[in-house]
Parts: C-alpha cells; structure tokens; sequence
C-alpha cells in the first residue's frame, strides 16, 4: 500500500531525515519508534506530502505527488500531533469537513453515505456528548478524539498517525487503539502512527520502523526491531530493565493489596 524509497528531508540545510526506507502493506501496523528529535513526525510530513523532500513515496503503485489533492485524501487520512485551531467550528463541523474529499461540488449537501460514515465515526471514538460544543473550549484530549472522528469519517485505506495517544487519558488511550485495531480488521485498510510508548508499540503494532537520529536502525517486524540490543543503542539505556521495573512495580502492589475486611 506504501513505499518510501530514499526519503530524505533538510530544513535550512539541515539534514533531518536521510535515506529512510520502508514498505507498509494491507492489514499492517507500522509503528515509527525513536527518542525525541529522531525524525518521526518529519516521516510523517513527508510521506503526507506535507514537506519538501527527496526520494520517493509510492502510494498504491502511484508516486504520491501525482496524486490529485481530493484522490490523495480518499486514500490517505493524516492525524497530526498537535491540531492547532483558531475557529469556532463545532466539533460536528469539524468531523463533517472529513466528507469534504467526497463533495462532487464547494456547496454539495451530503449524503447518506456520508452521514453513515459521520455517525460511525462519532461512535467509534466517543464524542457525540461534544458534537454541540465549540472546538475553542475543547480539551486536549477532547479536540484529538474528534479529530480522530474527522478522519475515521473520512474513511481512507491508509492511516498516518502522529502520536495518537497525545493528550488522552489511560481511557481513551486504550479505546482509541482498540478501535483502531478493529479498524484495520476490515480488509484493504493499513496504519502508520509514530508512538513514545514502546508498550504500545508492542501490543498493538506488527512491523516497527526505529529511528536514530534522523537514520533507520532498524526495520521489521516488531519482535526483530524492538530488541533489547537495539532499544538500548538507539535510547542510551537499559530500556528492559527499566520497563520491567515499572511492571514490576505494578505487580507487587496488585500482589500484595489486601482484601477488605469483613464489618
């Protein structure tokens, strides 16, 4: 479903990312790991059209760029890291801008098709108590929900998601990639999300991509790529050592929790 080949990426002469290659195909989970600065959103960016940059990005057989901007969002659904927004949309107004690809017409009514996929998505994610609400006085969490819904209304084959998990709660982070994975159940569909989490990146992903400042480490699927070998090279530290400390932490408080005492 995607290529990148050679994807490279400078801002002011400054090399971002360099020479990163990649395939996603139907069905997949890619998730682009890495510390902070390492290049993740600037894959996303460019593999979005979104920068300039050198090689190529392939999307279904076709070089991205020579897609038509309403063709390339039928196919391709983006969630950004940070949705900056300085309109008083409501938060239905926004969801339904994800039908705009779909539009034969700037003034079209939509349809019921459209309306389908609308509903669908509100559910999906939870926002229907915020549809009323303006997006100015949303939470955090709130606005990338229904974001979220913008873009599941939008009904793309294929995700790129920038931390999907920014600004949720543990709730709604285990709702948002539960659904997520039952999204990528139906046939022809595939994601791409850049994740801090490595946890989540291990429960729910199936290849990795692990970036080191601005260059790929490692490419595959999960359990090839998140190694202890190449998580404490690319981290500087023990990565396994520390998140079993932090499970093992869990475990003995839930081991040792008392049982109520009968009045």
């Amino acid at each position: 479903m995607l290529e990148v080949i050679g994807l490279t990426v400078r801002f002011d002469r400054r090399l971002i990312v360099n020479n990163i290659n990649f395939t996603v195909e139907e069905g997949q989970w890619l998730m682009i790991a890495g510390p902070n600065g390492a290049g993740k959103s600037t894959i996303i960016n460019a593999a979005s059209a979104g920068v300039p940059y050198e090689g190529k990005v392939i999307l279904r057989g076709m070089d991205i760029k020579a897609y038509k901007p309403y063709e390339r969002a039928r196919a391709m659904g983006v969630l950004s890291q940070m949705n900056l927004i300085g309109y008083a949309f409501t938060a239905w107004e926004i969801i339904r801008l994800g039908r705009y690809a779909y539009a034969p017409g700037i003034f079209s009514r939509q349809t019921e098709d459209d309306n389908l996929h609308i509903s669908k998505a509100i559910d999906m994610t939870g926002v229907r108590p915020l549809l009323k609400q303006s997006a100015l006085t949303l939470s955090g969490g709130e606005r990338q929900r229904v974001f979220l819904a913008q873009l599941l209304a939008q009904n793309p084959a294929l995700l790129l998601l920038d931390e999907p998990s920014n600004h949720l709660d543990l709730v709604y982070q285990k709702q948002i990639f539960t659904l997520l994975k039952e999204w990528l159940e139906t046939p022809g569909r595939a994601i791409v999300s850049v994740v801090h989490d490595l946890s989540l990146a291990m429960t729910f992903g199936t290849r990795a991509l692990l970036l080191d400042r601005g260059e790929a480490k490692a490419f595959g699927s999960i359990d090839e790529v998140l190694t202890p070998d190449n998580l404490n090279s690319v981290y500087d530290m023990d990565v396994f050592s520390w998140m079993n400390s932090l499970m093992g932490r869990w475990r003995y408080n839930s081991e040792n929790i008392q049982s109520p005492v009968p009045l």
